[in-house]
């Protein structure tokens, strides 16, 4: 049904925002002028002035707004949390993450404006490298588009507007960068199915340590580390220990339910929409953008 049907229909309390990612945000909006809270996936909004007019709306209303990812959610992302705030790897120097496919092919919104490969895919670890070494300051960025037509199941031939090709830098200060690399044109047999990836998708470097997370940060399978003290790299939190990535909407029904609060929260979600707006300004003036959202850090379990 039509959004405004449903949300005059049967009351509920929660709604679960699963559309194509233009839509989110004028959907949100519906949805909380009905007073109702919000999961959803990423992204909350397409601007960080629109994301930060949803918040200020739920405020007004009294309800709640959350949106994917929950990747901070994971007993691999707190272990490497716990081991940087323990100062084993030293001080930070760098880390990089990556993801990529071959890109869906059911679907056109993935390829058309207000899509990408970075709202899909560069959002995981672009909220994994800022949960991990803290809000970023500012950003530079390359994007382009390598394969300018696709066969999609639901149009057929289109063009491809948005970004399938992405390396964003980013600068957290106290001298630390990071970089993730993203994109819909990277062959990997592994790329829809993370319970299949070994290596490391994302590594942290310091003065005195590394590690590196073992599979995609949606489904990872451990973390290695390896530091002065015990050179050789040995496994960690190899236990997802009751994590999924799609457990957004039942983490937040708990919250709504008892008032635990999850890891995630809306800030981090929309520190993230600037920094992808921010990567393509970058793009397109080749220069470097400064950042001004921020969210509360560390993340500690």
């Amino acid at each position: 049904p039509h959004i405004s049907k449903m949300l005059a229909g049967a009351p509920f309390d929660l709604l679960v925002n699963l559309t194509d990612m233009q839509e989110h945000e004028h959907l949100n909006r519906e949805a909380i002028a009905a007073g109702k809270h919000i999961w959803s996936e990423k992204p909350i909004a397409n601007t960080l002035e629109a994301g930060q007019a949803i918040l200020e709306q739920a405020k007004q209303k009294g309800v709640r707004v959350w949106g994917a990812p929950v990747v901070v959610s994971s007993p691999q992302f707190a272990f490497m949390a716990s081991t940087i705030a323990s100062g084993a790897l030293g001080r930070l120097a760098s880390a990089h993450a990556d993801y990529g496919h071959t890109g869906p092919d059911w679907s056109s919104f993935f390829y058309e404006d207000g899509g990408g490969s970075m709202p899909d895919l560069g959002v995981y670890n672009l909220t994994s490298l800022t949960g991990l070494l803290g809000p970023a300051k500012a950003v530079v960025a390359m994007t382009s588009v390598v394969t300018p037509t696709r066969n999609i199941v639901d149009k057929g031939e289109i063009h491809v507007t948005a970004e399938d090709n992405a390396m964003v830098l980013l600068d957290h200060g106290n001298g630390t960068i990071s970089n993730v690399q993203c994109g819909f044109n990277f062959f990997n047999p592994h790329g829809h199915e993370g319970s299949q990836e070994n290596r490391h998708t994302i590594s942290i470097f310091g003065s005195r340590g590394s590690m590196g997370m073992v599979g995609y940060d949606w489904e990872p399978l451990g973390v290695d580390l390896a530091t002065d003290q015990r050179p050789q790299f040995e496994r960690h939190a190899a236990d997802a220990d009751g994590y999924v990535w799609q457990q957004g909407a039942s983490l937040v029904a708990e919250c709504l339910a008892t008032g635990k609060e999850p890891l995630f929260t809306p800030e981090h979600a929309l520190h993230v929409v600037e920094i992808m707006t921010a990567a393509r300004e970058s793009q397109r003036t080749g220069r470097r953008i400064d950042l001004r959202s921020t969210f509360k850090w560390p993340i500690v379990a």
